[in-house]
């Protein structure tokens, strides 16, 4: 009567110690890929970023330097036609209308004096 039972739950021990391993392996050979893909990722975008990135970055600042250095040119242009100084914009009466004042005064928080137009209080 013992022996029956012995046999039933070796073959009971013997099943899922075997389903157990299978599964353990499913899961290394399933981390496995995981880090494949990692790897297969991370160097992927490590070209991208060196051969598309970077070459696009510098482009775009010589093209911004060049359409800068443009208009620095245009500037200076205007500066000799008119003795010195940028000529001044047409005061328009629906141009920088305050009704109060910023906390920092009149004019805007980016105000250049070389480029915008001094706003008078009204």
């Amino acid at each position: 009567m013992i022996r029956p039972v012995l046999r039933t739950s070796v073959r009971a021990a013997r099943t899922f110690s075997t389903e157990a391993g299978a599964a353990g392996n499913d899961f290394v050979a399933q981390r496995a890929a995981v880090k494949a893909h990692a790897k297969d990722t991370t160097a992927l975008w490590r070209n991208i970023s060196f051969f598309a990135c970077i070459p696009a970055i510098i482009g775009g600042s010589f093209w911004a330097y060049k359409l800068e250095a443009d208009h620095h040119h245009h500037l200076e242009h205007l500066k000799e036609e008119n003795g010195g100084e940028l000529p001044h914009p047409p005061a328009y009466e629906y141009l920088n209308i305050r009704i109060k004042p910023f906390p920092w005064g009149m004019q805007s928080l980016f105000f250049n004096p070389d480029v915008n137009q001094k706003v008078e209080s009204a």
